[in-house]
């Protein structure tokens, strides 16, 4: 008689601690647990391709799926993320990138990167297992550069002495050599988990925290760092490493700027130039949130009157205060926006906007408030609305829709990892959608992404078993099983905040008059 998953397997209690992980990793200090018994890939296939593991509706789950399969999957996907732990003199301090062996050339996944961290630090808050990323958030800190957080930093073992270092990577190494601007804002946020998780504000009391944040803040809330609210971003220093056209102010960046203020605005301490750091805040985030709400939402009335704009208007009353040409429009945005439904588009600047619906910046949006509810309502009704274009067969396209022919050559330098529906150019990213991507993701060894259009394929310069992903899967299956787990990382509507429109007097630099 099948049962449910939860009756089967209660993987927290039977899950090896990091202690017991370490206690048997004594002579690897640089790469977590020695050598465990992982399941093969192909006898998981196997199991997916058994009569039993089939419904009579094809490839989808069926309601009684095997919990013994699904086991597996889960202890399959626990056993990766044990053996990507790297240890730094004795104690964990993050997880590679990849535990991929494939090839000779392990390019930089066995590398501990600041944002693919990130999953993986929730998993172990929401394990009860805070230590690893404890250790993260201090080792990182202790690595910044002045205003930078690195980007990645690796442990090298020296057999004389047996010294283990840290060596950073601040974008050196880097595709394009461009330096990060996200690892600041995910190390912030993260510090916020572990103090939501814990209970325990010590850590994001210390010098050295403090001084951190303080560090990341003095650079992104600059006085003349810019005219807008928002944060400027070259192309490049997003959340992506390789030309993709998001220069200026994307969405992915603004989301997690606001998502970082409101963190450091609950871990600074009120007292010495900590004050100065919070009133600049506050400025920022009301400023930020009108902007936001303001230029970058596109729903089907916004649109209507975009496609009604007067060009080259003049004075305070200017409707169309960005200039954009009608005519500018992309076709297919009016196939694309559904009667009910909206999202936040991909980026507002000066005569151009980019119209381009971006995953991670959307739903970062809704996670941490920046959205109202009735935004977030009709994010939920657009990818609804269009499912087979944003989620197919492996959720989520990290936007929509693909650059192709000549905008792709010119856009991203005829990048051939970013060809039409993949990787970061309308790839799909194993990102929600727990049942969907359990079908396929341990089957396929964990791959880093999907090409397609629908995400049929796996990406042909995908990485498999990619830590991200497998912690991606944790995840999902933590909160199915307790909700209340997302209070770790979510924030809610903060009533203080009220959105203001600030006047171009007012966003100019201390002392500068017109």
């Amino acid at each position: 008689m099948e049962r449910n998953l939860s009756d089967i397997v209660c993987y927290r209690s039977r899950r090896p601690s990091i202690d017991e992980g370490q206690a048997s990793n004594e002579e690897d200090s640089s790469h977590g647990p020695a050598r465990t018994h992982s399941l093969d890939c192909t006898k998981l296939a196997e199991l997916y391709d058994s009569p039993n593991a089939r419904s009579d509706h094809g490839s989808s789950l069926h309601l009684g799926y095997s919990c013994i399969d699904r086991a597996a999957i889960i202890a399959d996907a626990w056993n990766h993320l044990r053996r990507s732990i790297v240890y730094f003199r004795g104690q964990p301090v993050g997880t590679i990138a990849a535990l991929d062996h494939s090839s000779n050339d392990a390019l930089n996944h066995d590398q501990v990167f600041v944002r693919d961290f990130v999953p993986s630090a929730l998993t172990f808050l929401m394990n009860n297992e805070p230590d690893i990323v404890k250790n993260f958030l201090l080792k990182t800190v202790n690595l910044q550069a002045v205003n930078f957080m690195p980007a990645s930093f690796k442990v090298l073992h020296n057999p004389v002495g047996s010294r283990d270092t840290l060596v950073a990577d601040f974008g050196e190494a880097a595709i394009g050599r461009v330096a990060p601007i996200d690892s600041g804002f995910w190390w912030i946020i993260l510090l916020r988990a572990y103090t939501k998780a814990t209970g325990d504000f010590s850590l994001s009391h210390t010098r050295e925290c403090q001084q951190g944040m303080k560090l990341i803040l003095s650079l992104c809330l600059a006085e003349g760092f810019d005219t807008f609210p928002t944060l400027l971003c070259t192309d490049g220093c997003c959340m992506i490493d390789r030309r993709m056209g998001v220069y200026g102010y994307p969405i992915e960046i603004q989301a997690l700027f606001f998502m970082a203020l409101r963190c450091a605005l609950q871990l600074l301490r009120d007292e010495g130039d900590g004050k100065e750091f919070i009133m600049m805040i506050e400025k920022r985030l009301s400023a930020l949130t009108y902007h936001m709400h303001s230029y970058f939402w596109l729903d089907f009335q916004q649109l209507n009157n975009i496609y009604r704009y007067k060009p080259e208007e003049y004075s305070h009353t200017a409707v169309n205060k960005f200039n954009v040409i009608p005519e500018s429009i992309p076709d297919w945005v009016f196939d694309f926006m559904p009667m009910r439904g909206g999202y936040f588009i991909g980026n507002v600047s000066p005569a151009r906007m980019d119209f381009r619906w971006f995953a991670l910046g959307n739903c970062i949006a809704i996670l941490f408030s920046l959205a109202t509810k009735s935004q977030s309502i009709a994010m939920m009704d657009l990818v609804e609305e269009k499912w087979q274009y944003l989620v197919g067969e492996m959720p989520l396209k990290v936007a929509y829709p693909a650059m192709e022919s000549h905008e792709w050559r010119i856009v991203t330098g005829c990048d051939p990892k970013n060809t039409r529906w993949s990787y970061h150019n309308g790839g799909s990213w194993p990102e929600c959608k727990e049942e969907l991507a359990e079908r396929r993701l341990s089957k396929d060894c964990w791959p880093e992404y999907y090409d397609g259009k629908d995400g049929s394929y796996i990406g042909k310069q995908s990485r498999k078993q990619q830590t991200w992903s497998v912690a991606g899967y944790l995840v999902a299956k933590m909160l199915l099983e307790d909700p209340s787990l997302l209070g770790i990382l979510a924030l809610e509507e903060d009533k203080r905040i009220k959105p203001t429109s600030l006047t171009r007097a007012n966003t100019l630099p201390a002392g500068f008059t017109v």
